[in-house]
């Protein structure tokens, strides 16, 4: 995990050096802009080098859906037979390439990011002070001193609810909430678009992800520094957006099963038919 660890102090300090330069150090409604902004930014370079792997999930989306009659048929074919039922739609995806975990990839990418930052922020405090261990991936003595004191809304970015007074519980809490809801809404938009599992694997797995994984990061958020919190909510923000515009611009196709079927009035009694080559040809004509 050295390298990830090395790249996303990297990634930090440039948008922090960047936004230092721009506003200078100041503190400005108990924030620290400069290291807030420096997380913020860190999302945005992240979620831009995982657009390649975006388009692969509204790709597989596509597919799913695609794929939603012979599933269904499938289903009914083997309607109590669980094992046959799994072995016949794990053969399916296969055959097509298709992923049931491709509209996760984007989150479960995500995961070393946020271990590679969680370990990085909390290497940042006070009790750190051989220089050797503060100069650790890329910092300069400078940039841990600048570190160890940002805040956010008066608490520091470091701590977190579990080791911070009544101030950072609250933010700590407000965040925690926030990050929890955030990731149940990407989680939904996710499988509402790609389409809703009726059984099998893939509908355990829906439900692990919808429920089960925001569930967690209710509970362990409050392990989290504030800073770790705060990264997780804006990508869940910034994900929620960039699918709308992605899916928005490129819409998932309805199978040809679920098209709309437009009704077509029965003809009239005594009526008779238009002649071909009449205006209205194709209805009908009273008398």
């Amino acid at each position: 995990m050295e390298p990830v660890y090395t790249a996303i102090s990297a990634i930090l300090l440039f948008w922090h050096a960047a936004w230092d330069r721009l506003l200078g150090d100041t503190l400005a409604l108990g924030t620290s802009w400069s290291w807030v902004l420096g997380i913020v930014f860190l999302v945005l370079t992240v979620r831009l080098a995982l657009f390649p792997v975006i388009i692969r999930q509204v790709r597989s989306q596509r597919a799913t859906q695609r794929l939603q009659p012979q599933v269904k048929a499938l289903q009914e074919k083997h309607k109590g037979d669980r094992e046959t039922l799994q072995k016949e739609l794990a053969d399916l995806f296969a055959r097509e390439k298709v992923s049931p975990l491709a509209p996760f990839l984007p989150m479960l990418v995500q995961i070393p990011v946020v271990i590679g930052l969680l370990h990085v922020l909390r290497h940042l405090r006070p009790g750190v002070t051989s220089e050797a261990s503060r100069t650790l991936y890329g910092w300069t003595l400078t940039q841990f001193d600048s570190a160890i004191h940002a805040k956010l809304l008066t608490a520091p970015i470091t701590a977190g609810f579990s080791t911070g007074d009544l101030t950072v519980k609250l933010v700590a809490a407000v965040l925690i909430l926030v990050m929890t809801v955030t990731t149940y809404l990407t989680t939904r938009q996710m499988i509402n678009k790609a389409g809703r599992a009726e059984e099998g694997p893939a509908l355990i797995m829906q439900r692990v992800m919808l429920y089960g994984f925001p569930l967690s990061l209710l509970i362990s958020g409050a392990l989290f520094p504030i800073g770790v919190v705060l990264y997780w909510v804006t990508q869940n923000i910034f994900a929620l957006g960039q699918q709308a515009w992605i899916l928005r611009r490129y819409p998932v196709a309805l199978p040809e099963s679920k098209a709309p079927v437009k009704a077509v009035a029965p003809p009239k009694v005594g009526a008779k038919p238009a002649r071909h080559g009449e205006r209205g040809y194709g209805r009908s004509v009273a008398r």
